[in-house]
């Protein structure tokens, strides 16, 4: 094996976990199979990740980090008012989940795994944005008054049983945004203030 020489072997490694995991499982992840994919020592991931289980949870960070940026980018394209704002961030948030599911199942079952507090505070960016959406649903007297985190339960998990479905070939991806726009209009109708 060549000696450790890499520009940027962190990323790389990162890059190939994902691509992995995106063909395979998380199964399949191996420090000496990516060492072998970057044409590096065995031993050179090791600088980075001192285990398996520490790639996962850095591979879980950065889909996290990803899922924040893209949620962000969907908001920022829209304008202020709540509807279409909802929208945007369930049709960034639906996207994510169906082209990189086995990569959100790391993320959610990472962040659920004792002492994984780097990746819990890593969640806390993206699904803050969905609750200070709801927030500001109900500031503007769309969505009704309340706890915001109840109503957000309700929405991440209609987004989220829509990817399941997606995911599991249940239903056809075509329909995809269509029934995003079925689920987040009925979602609107259901929590409006009364």
């Amino acid at each position: 094996m060549p000696p450790y020489h890499h520009g940027n072997l962190r990323a790389t490694l990162l890059a190939a976990a994902e691509r992995t995991l995106r063909e395979h499982s998380a199964e399949q992840l191996s420090l000496r199979e990516l060492a072998r994919d970057a044409g590096v020592s065995n031993a050179a991931p090791r600088r980075h990740f001192p285990d398996r289980q520490a790639l996962l949870d850095a591979l879980a960070e950065a889909g996290f980090a990803r899922l924040d940026a893209e949620l962000r980018a969907a908001l920022a394209a829209t304008g202020e008012e709540f509807g279409p704002r909802l929208h945007a961030m369930a049709a960034a948030y639906l996207r994510f989940a169906t082209q990189d599911a086995a990569l959100l199942e790391l993320m959610f079952t990472g962040k659920h795994r004792e002492g994984a507090d780097q990746l819990v505070a890593a969640a806390a960016a993206p699904f803050g944005l969905m609750n200070d959406l709801i927030m500001q649903g109900q500031a503007q007297g769309v969505l009704e008054s309340g706890d915001p985190q109840g109503a957000g339960i309700v929405l991440f998990a209609t987004l989220q049983g829509i990817a399941t479905l997606i995911n599991g070939d249940l239903v056809a991806p075509g329909l995809l945004d269509g029934i995003e726009q079925t689920a987040v209009d009925q979602f609107m109708r259901g929590s409006r203030r009364r």
